[in-house]
C-alpha cells in the first residue's frame, strides 16, 4: 500500500502530520476526507449509471431498427 515505505518513515510523517495540524485538527480532516471519498464514490456511481443507461438505450434503439 505504501510502497517502499518503511515503519519509520510512515512514523515520521505522522509525527510531521500532527505537529504541522495538531492533534484536535487531525480527526476534523480525517471527517472531510472521508465525506470527500463517499462524495467522489456516489458521482463516479452515477456516471457509471448514466453510461449504462446509455448503452441500454443504444443497444435498443438499435435492435428496434432491425
Amino acid at each position: 500500500m505504501f510502497g517502499n515505505l518503511g515503519a519509520g518513515e510512515i512514523i515520521l510523517i505522522l509525527l510531521v502530520v500532527l505537529i504541522l495540524f495538531g492533534a484536535k485538527k487531525i480527526p476534523e480532516l480525517a471527517k472531510g476526507l472521508g465525506k470527500g471519498m463517499s462524495e467522489f464514490k456516489k458521482g463516479l456511481k452515477e456516471v457509471e449509471n448514466e453510461i449504462k443507461d446509455a448503452d441500454k438505450k443504444v443497444e435498443k434503439s438499435t435492435d428496434d431498427k432491425s
